[in-house]
């Protein structure tokens, strides 16, 4: 885990949580203090990517032109290995249950999580 990496949601290609320093809670989007205990100035940390799918769906009905341009497309919520849930794209052969990486890619011109399987080491 890396400090001051450059977030997805900020243009950068890592998926990146925040970590209260006082009681070791986790959680993703940035803020300023931990949403738990509200000590200020929590530190990011890059996640591996690795985790495991808690829930799928086949999207059909895209929200713009962009997404209805790649329609249909799976959208999974992945427990990450660090601890929070991401809701991100990915591969069509993913099912509930399977462990899975995170990387970001291009989507719908947008730098978005993706996620594949984990392939047996």
């Amino acid at each position: 885990m890396t400090s001051n990496p450059t977030c997805w949601t900020r243009g950068g290609d890592a998926i990146v949580i925040q970590c209260c320093a006082a009681c070791g809670h986790r959680w993703l989007f940035r803020r300023g203090f931990c949403p738990q205990c509200a000590a200020p100035e929590p530190r990011d940390m890059v996640c591996t990517g690795a985790g495991t799918v808690s829930a799928s769906t086949l999207v059909h009905r895209a929200p713009d032109d962009a997404f209805r341009a790649i329609a249909p497309y799976r959208l999974v919520l992945v427990e990450l290995d660090e601890g929070p849930r991401l809701m991100a794209h990915a591969g069509a052969d993913i099912a509930v249950g399977d462990r899975v990486r995170g990387e970001t890619r291009t989507i719908a011109g947008q730098r978005l999580p993706f996620f594949t399987k984990e392939t047996p080491a």
